[in-house]
């Protein structure tokens, strides 16, 4: 059994509705799942909805990290336990787990050591199953799409032009490009392909709806190809949105938890920070915002992805906007961008430290300059880092007089955080920077990739596929140009090549292919070589899972 599920089970639960109790929800506004999981009723969510915010909204996000990532959703666990030990009503924000990373690289999503969320198990695998009902939604889309090829096609559908696959919640290359309808002479023959649950667009329209009525309206305008006289077909064309509806009532109710600490926590929609727009939903953010006077979110990978995209689609489509953003970094990180072979970061290397320090200063620049987002650094302590480094580190950030400190949440649950929580209290209450989009709505698609691309990424150029102009070309003309960007590219670097570290410039963006995501109202915009559909390692997680004869869960959940 690993450390952090010995923390967990061995740690006491409050039941659920004593924590809903905490946030004054009623009984009857919880629909149980278990002791300690429940999602909130709609009719005690409008109800909610008719009062106004009370909270302030902290955005957490990370410097670029490595493969096995920073610790990002154990300081956002952190920094909600440390507010709350303040006396402070803090609630914390997260996205769901896929199983793809639990059995892949990074294990398990629900925080570490002392700063981790419960039912660890449950939340990692399956949850309240809104992943299986977003695969469910999505995939019978896919499935009428090829029922009406077979019932003689009265649409017109092109069948080359078909843009919608299918999903599965586990990392499958084989997956990313298949040949489908072999089993009859009825059916037409075509490429077709898988995606990860993560990166559908059913899970960003969950997670960017507000109503159900807005939830309906975004699954009738999902766009999956194009008839033979070049006009779009929709799930509306298909009748689909309905049925796709009834299966996402309940998944689009947000799920109430709780930290080791007894503190609340809503975690709700997937989407991942590279390959999708990387936040959680909008819905248990206002639920949230209307409960709590802080309210503790984040945004995946680092300010150049789920930072970025947090902004520029979440902000821009809800209205919601940061108070202050926390920019979670490690010595670790730093010493990999400075050159450090990934097997040796635990030991002392200032050199490599000094190196990779101007990646940390990009991302402040993103966040306070670029966004316009009041930010606090912290360091996510590691057992290996050396008062040395840390020392360095402080000094560094104090000559540029930026806010920082540093963080034992892993360690020392909430009170490791509690200086990070003040240092946010202030940072907040300080005048505010000037909150920017990346770009105006009504620029073109080619003038907002120049802007993500120069501004973010520090890009020299972009360049783009001939397949990806002419798509741009053809989401102009259906008068869609007006939709903000998602832009997908590799994580491990500003650049789309993963092993320019550091913070490069110059360098150029390819951009390979461009679709548009008419339900969840953006323009995804694929660039180097990331793929939607993940790859396993070549030792995945999975292998070092297992149960016992009782069927208890064994090993990195």
């Amino acid at each position: 059994m690993s450390p952090d599920l010995k923390i967990a089970r061995e740690s006491n639960p409050s039941a659920i509705e004593e924590i809903a109790n905490n946030l004054s929800i009623p009984r009857n506004a919880l629909e149980l799942y278990g002791a300690f999981k429940a999602k909130l009723s709609w009719d005690y969510l409008k109800e909610l909805f008719s009062q106004p915010k009370r909270g302030k909204l902290i955005l957490v996000t990370a410097t670029t990290p490595t493969p096995a990532g920073e610790g990002k959703t154990t300081t956002a666990i952190g920094l909600t336990d440390g507010l709350n030990r303040l006396g402070q009503k803090a609630i914390l924000c997260l996205r769901e787990p896929s199983m793809g990373p639990v059995f892949g690289v990074k294990g398990a999503a629900t925080g570490s050591g002392l700063a981790q969320l419960i039912p660890r198990e449950d939340i990692n695998l399956h949850f309240t199953g809104d992943f299986a009902a977003i695969a469910a939604a999505h995939n019978l889309l896919a499935a009428l799409i090829d029922n009406h090829l077979y019932h003689g096609n009265f649409l017109g559908i092109d069948p080359r032009r078909i843009s919608w696959g299918r999903v599965l919640d586990i990392n499958d290359r084989a997956l990313r490009s298949i040949l489908v309808g072999l089993e009859s002479k009825k059916s037409f023959q075509r490429f077709s392909f898988f995606d990860i649950v993560a990166a559908s667009e059913l899970m960003a329209i969950l997670c960017l709806s507000q109503s159900y009525n807005d939830l309906r309206q975004r699954l009738a305008n999902i766009s999956v190809g194009k008839r033979w006289d070049n006009k779009k077909i929709t799930a509306e064309d298909l009748e689909a949105a309905g049925a796709m509806s009834a299966l996402l009532v309940h998944a689009f109710k947000p799920n109430l938890v709780q930290t080791l600490e007894h503190n609340p926590a809503f975690v709700h929609g997937g989407p991942f920070g590279n390959i999708a727009h990387g936040c959680s939903s909008v819905v248990s953010l206002n639920t949230a915002l209307r409960l709590g006077d802080w309210v503790v979110t984040e945004a995946g990978f680092g300010s150049d992805l789920g930072g970025e995209k947090f902004v520029n689609i979440v902000c821009r489509q809800s209205g919601l906007k940061p108070d202050c953003a926390v920019i979670v970094t490690t010595l670790r990180a730093l010493k990999f961008h400075g050159g450090m072979d990934l097997e040796c970061l635990s030991q002392k290397d200032v050199d490599s430290l000094e190196k990779g320090f101007p990646n940390l200063l990009r991302h402040i620049q993103i966040v306070e300059e670029t966004l316009g987002i009041p930010a606090v650094v912290a360091l996510n302590r590691f057992l290996t880092d050396s008062e040395e480094e840390i020392n360095w580190l402080e000094k560094m950030l104090s000559s540029f007089k930026h806010p920082f400190a540093i963080c034992d949440h892993w360690a020392q649950g909430g009170s490791g955080a509690v200086e990070l929580a003040k240092r946010v209290m202030e940072r907040s209450q300080q005048a505010q920077h000037d909150f920017n989009f990346t770009y105006r709505d009504n620029d073109s698609i080619i003038e907002k990739i120049e802007k993500i691309a120069f501004n973010i990424y520090k890009a020299g150029s972009i360049s783009l596929h001939s397949h990806a102009q002419e798509e741009i070309n053809n989401i102009e003309q259906e008068g869609l140009g007006q939709l903000p960007l998602c832009m997908a590219k590799t994580q491990y670097s500003f650049s789309v090549d993963p092993q320019l570290k550091g913070a490069p410039q110059g360098h150029d963006l390819f951009v390979r292919d461009v679709r548009v995501a008419a339900g969840a109202k953006y323009i995804l915009v694929l660039c180097g070589e990331i793929y939607t559909m993940p790859g396993l390692p070549k030792i995945p997680a999975s292998g070092s899972i297992d149960i016992d004869s009782d069927g208890n869960i064994l090993g990195t959940i």
